[in-house]
């Protein structure tokens, strides 16, 4: 199975140029990925640079003609053609079962911009059962935000693994698994020795990278070609039943696409 977890910057490239066929291209290119989770999607949204305000969930799914598209805004505001929508966007074309949206938390924040953020759950059946995939952006400007949207996830993550009433009766009481084992991708904003990344360990994940390349330097996923330092904040993170089926995680470091590099992760 590959997954492809992408922020795709609302589809602008390192050119300027806002285009959703660019990034499907580049993805089918990169992995012909079995699911695709991409952050900073936007929908009717104009004031983002370069953008005519395209609906961008729709433009992508039209490229990925046989996968499901679930979108999560964390951002809906009022718009003068309708409501703007900005967040997370999960395409497979594996089978799928429940689907959640969770809010993440958005602090009060006096002395610093911030906005709200969101996390997609979807559960997959992968060729080894059923996968509980979620993409997520935190808070890029107040760590105390991103501290508390980490705690959200670890929460999320104990709440999947209770057990719920099995009820089979069709219905909207009717259980569909949710599952102990779970992908958790997307930008975090943070770097691998921040204290939060610490965090996402002790709340049950391992970071990929790191079960695939013990003692190896991090490749940066960020400012790779803007002459900013660059840095990685995209990550894979896995429950531990999952790391004997990691087989590779790559980073394309060619793309000019968006600001951020695409992660790749194949599991057997």
């Amino acid at each position: 199975m590959r997954l492809l977890s992408w922020n795709v910057q609302w589809c602008r490239g390192l050119d300027g140029r806002v285009d959703p066929k660019r990034i499907a291209d580049e993805a089918k290119r990169l992995a012909n990925p079995d699911v695709f989770c991409l952050q900073e999607v936007a929908r009717n949204f104009p004031e983002m640079e370069g953008s005519a305000g395209e609906d961008q969930v729709e433009a992508l799914a039209r490229e990925f003609r046989g996968y499901e598209a679930f979108f999560a805004p964390a951002v809906d505001l009022p718009g003068k053609r309708g409501r703007r929508r900005f967040g997370n966007l999960v395409l497979t074309r594996l089978a799928v079962g429940r689907v959640l949206r969770h809010p993440l938390p958005w602090p009060a924040a006096r002395e610093v911009q911030s906005m709200p953020r969101a996390v997609v759950e979807v559960v997959v059946e992968a060729p080894f059962g059923p996968l509980r995939v979620m993409t997520t952006h935190l808070e890029y400007y107040a760590k105390d935000h991103r501290i508390a949207q980490i705690e959200r996830l670890r929460e999320l993550h104990l709440e999947a693994c209770g057990e719920h009433l099995q009820i089979d009766e069709p219905g909207s009481y009717e259980f569909y698994e949710r599952g102990t084992r779970a992908i958790i991708c997307g930008d975090f904003n943070l770097e691998p020795h921040d204290p939060e990344h610490r965090m996402m360990l002790d709340a049950g994940f391992v970071d990929a990278w790191q079960a695939l390349n013990p003692g190896k330097p991090r490749q940066a996923t960020f400012h790779v070609h803007d002459g900013e330092p660059p840095y990685c904040c995209d990550y894979v993170f896995v429950t531990p039943d999952l790391v004997p089926r990691l087989r590779s995680l790559r980073i394309d470091t060619g793309t000019q696409a968006s600001d951020h590099q695409p992660v790749v992760v194949e599991l057997a």
